[in-house]
């Protein structure tokens, strides 16, 4: 890991960005236990048991960052080199607890996230990838200045129908220079 990513503490105007702690786990069964989140993400609604596990998991590495606002965790963003190392590439992504939507914090977290990327490790490139109808999502990463680079087709699926065939998704790729920050 990284020597500046392993104690990431990133203060915005409202938020604090953070590494998960063991004791975060109610916060994150808020979120990850509602069905909607998962509209266009892998997986299905935790239990506090899992959540328990998720925020031990978390809290030995950063690739998952908490979003606290006055001590409430209300959301992540997922931040991690990707390979090979060489490119320098980072990824993101991001979920934000729905009672939280609405109000800038993916805005304002996002941003920092890729500030403190683009100065503190050496990053060249960081990318995301949103399913075209998260008209939401995508509309987020071009608020931070992220770039559509294009439209993947039917390269990702998170669910099977009835019969068990693969219900394929279409994927846009954003991505972000430092040189394309303002």
């Amino acid at each position: 890991m990284n020597k500046k990513m392993k104690n990431v503490l990133i203060k915005t105007k409202r938020l604090i960005i953070r590494k998960f702690l063991v004791n975060d786990f109610n916060d994150l069964f808020e979120y990850l236990s509602d069905i909607e989140i998962y509209r266009f993400e892998p997986g299905s609604p935790i239990n506090i048991e899992m959540a328990k596990i998720l925020c031990k998991e978390r809290s030995k590495d950063n690739k998952f960052l908490a979003i606290v606002l006055k001590n409430k965790v209300i959301g992540h963003i997922y931040f991690s080199q990707i390979g090979p190392k060489e490119l320098m590439t980072w990824e993101t992504g991001y979920i934000f607890n729905r009672k939280y939507q609405k109000n800038g914090f993916a805005t304002e977290s996002l941003k920092a996230v890729i500030e403190y990327g683009f100065k503190n490790l050496c990053v060249h490139k960081i990318i995301a990838h949103c399913n075209p109808k998260n008209i939401s999502s995508w509309k987020l990463l071009e608020r931070v200045n992220m770039k559509r680079e294009g439209k993947l087709r039917k390269n990702i699926y998170f669910r099977k129908d009835n019969k068990g065939n693969p219900i394929w998704l279409d994927t846009y790729e954003y991505g972000i220079l430092k040189e394309d920050l303002t």
